[in-house]
């Protein structure tokens, strides 16, 4: 038998989620949208929601990430009208003292206990910092994730001891308190893909996801988790890899593929022109880093979807793929997105999930 694999949903914070084309379904941010979306991702039996912090968009003509939901405010919400799963909130840690962000996630523990993590977002996108007058120059890449461990190492004094005397490079903190302290573990989520974020990593998280790569690859993420494997080993703690993967699904692998094939047309080449010119500022990044990847070329047009892994086809075709990436040593979890949220829940829940192996654990439960 497969191992169990959790499932989670990166909810749509931002406008039109991760595809970036005019063919895709197009739609707007909201509260609403996204409650639905997580509560109907509980009444499958998903494990966790994970809103990212996007702060400026990438324009072209279908302004993709333009509008965007703040997303501790979001997940606060969201945690009252929901009861057991897990939900994770990022912070820019460029704009969010580590004391006020410690202090927004034991308020929202507070709300549901024991059920909430903070993800660290160190910032790849200088425009969003720089509107607001508070990106430190092209600098800080070579040492953003010093700057994030320093963070961490404050939050978790706060969270264990009620205190924080932090002295270091980038936080100086004193006699600093927090109280009441959270009910229990707040987990950290990283997204470490070069040498310094795995170590960040391995160091300081207690979950971090990789992104997937190409079109029905499921496996093609593995050098990479397996570098946060090791790197965990030297530390001694566990660090629970999680896959980032979009969903296409339909009932046929052939509607599948029609639909995938006219979202690859719709491409918005103006916005990606976008991303590729912030990420070229980052001049200290290796071949591995998440801006290598957005700046690589793209011959297949495969980076209309910006999570870079995706799984196209029927519903059993998924059920495989996704087992296969369960049986990947260490890997936790997988965080799905899909083209169309709502629809492809119901098509997860209902036709994919109950083929699955890897989700024993939860299979015979049906949602609405």
């Amino acid at each position: 038998m497969a191992p169990n694999l959790d499932i989670g949903i990166f909810i749509p914070i931002g406008n039109d989620g991760w595809l970036i084309s005019t063919t895709a379904p197009r739609y707007m941010p909201s509260f609403e949208l996204n409650k639905q979306v997580v509560q109907k991702a509980e009444s499958y039996g998903f494990d966790f929601a994970l809103s990212m912090i996007k702060l400026r968009g990438f324009g072209g003509v279908t302004e993709h990430w333009d509008h965007n939901l703040e997303s501790f405010t979001l997940m606060a919400g969201i945690a009252a009208v929901t009861k057991k799963i897990k939900l994770f909130a990022s912070t820019a840690i460029l704009t969010l003292p580590p004391a006020i962000c410690a202090r927004m996630a034991v308020t929202i523990d507070s709300i549901a206990p024991e059920r909430f993590g903070v993800n660290i977002v160190t910032g790849w996108q200088a425009a969003e910092y720089e509107q607001m007058g508070v990106w430190p120059g092209n600098k800080y890449f070579g040492y953003r994730y010093d700057y994030a461990q320093e963070y961490v190492q404050v939050m978790k004094d706060l969270w264990g001891n009620g205190v924080s005397n932090f002295k270091g490079t980038h936080f100086q903190m004193e006699d600093c308190k927090l109280s009441p302290k959270p009910t229990g573990k707040i987990p950290i989520i990283a997204a470490g893909q070069s040498d310094r974020g795995t170590k960040f990593a391995s160091e300081f998280a207690d979950y971090n996801f990789t992104s997937g790569k190409g079109i029905n690859t499921p496996t093609a993420f593995k050098e990479t988790h397996l570098r946060l494997i090791e790197a965990a080993k030297s530390t001694g703690r566990d660090v629970g890899g999680l896959v980032l993967m979009m969903c296409i699904p339909d009932e046929t692998d052939e509607k599948a593929w029609a639909k995938w094939n006219l979202y690859r047309e719709g491409t918005d080449y103006d916005a990606l022109a976008w991303v590729k010119g912030q990420t070229s500022q980052d001049k200290q990044k290796d071949a591995r880093a998440t801006a290598s990847r957005l700046t690589a070329s793209d011959p297949n047009g495969d980076l209309v979807n910006m999570n870079g892994g995706t799984l196209v086809g029927s519903y059993e075709s998924i059920a495989r793929m996704l087992d296969e990436i369960a049986e990947v040593e260490y890997v936790k979890g997988v965080m799905l997105t899909f083209d169309d949220f709502l629809v492809g829940l119901d098509q997860f829940g209902k036709y994919i999930q109950p083929l699955m192996k890897s989700r024993s654990k939860v299979n015979g439960v049906n949602g609405a």
